[in-house]
């Protein structure tokens, strides 16, 4: 009922929404007392230049901007892990900003929500696709929110994908060395990303060394965590770099993100 739904949040200190896009711009219109503050977990205002992006390791000011702002807006779980990987190199001039950005990303079910979830772990469960590519119009709504937080000057291609598994994501994007400015190469990329995030606890970039030891990228890896993992491949004779993001999409990419903001609003962090 939207009149109950208003009075509950104009009784808040801290309101989070978990609600469709339309029903989160209800919500946030039906508040009138000024000192009202919310989280949307939406997708509504995550490109709202009048809403906080929500998240804190962003850049060095974004957990202040956070802990004082009356409207933050969660940010989507694969956009976490894009943005995590690109906007560092963008802004350290790295990755050019026009750059042919594809992103590729697999999700655990639970990703498209309780549709998902009754998917693969309802009555029709037999039946449910092991994997399966989505978003094929290129039109995914996370598309426009990794651009304009990456710093991207032109829209990257989405590639979303979902597993059956019940949560976490490996996400990807592979860079043609030859496009990159001249002495870019993955150790620079690693460098970059381990000196941006060198004071955030909750997320880790693995050194060559580490990478190196790695075959594959198990996607449910940090299940039941907040934490993010961020890693740099390459193939020097091809000139071909892999960045890639490991994470939950329930932990570090939705309900965690939401709690880290939450923290940050209530002086907690």
């Amino acid at each position: 009922d939207p009149q109950w739904r208003a009075q509950a949040i104009n009784a808040c200190d801290v309101a989070i929404l978990c609600l469709p896009d339309a029903a989160a711009r209800q919500a946030v219109a039906s508040v009138k007392h000024p000192a009202v503050r919310i989280i949307d977990a939406s997708s509504a205002h995550r490109t709202d230049a009048g809403w906080t992006y929500g998240f804190p390791e962003m850049e060095p000011a974004q957990s202040a901007r956070i802990a004082t702002a009356f409207r933050v807006s969660n940010p989507g779980c694969y956009p976490t892990g894009a943005i995590a990987l690109l906007r560092p190199l963008v802004a350290w001039g790295l990755v050019p900003a026009d750059h042919p950005i594809t992103v590729h990303a697999v999700s655990g079910y639970s990703g498209r929500g309780r549709e998902g979830v009754e998917a693969h772990e309802g009555p029709g469960a037999a039946d449910a696709p092991a994997f399966q590519v989505y978003g094929l119009g290129l039109s995914h709504k996370h598309t426009p929110e990794i651009q304009a937080h990456a710093g991207l000057t032109q829209r990257p291609v989405f590639v979303p994908a979902y597993g059956a598994f019940r949560q976490g994501i490996v996400l990807t994007i592979a860079l043609h060395g030859r496009l990159l400015p001249d002495g870019t190469d993955a150790g620079r990329l690693r460098d970059c990303l381990q000196s941006h995030y060198a004071g955030a606890p909750l997320i880790e970039v693995l050194s060559r060394a580490q990478s190196d030891t790695l075959d594959h990228l198990d996607p449910q890896a940090l299940n039941g965590s907040d934490r993010l993992r961020l890693a740099v491949f390459a193939n020097p004779r091809e000139n071909q770099i892999l960045l890639a993001a490991v994470f939950d999409n329930l932990g570090k990419g939705a309900s965690g993100a939401a709690v880290q903001n939450l923290d940050l609003m209530l002086g907690r962090h």
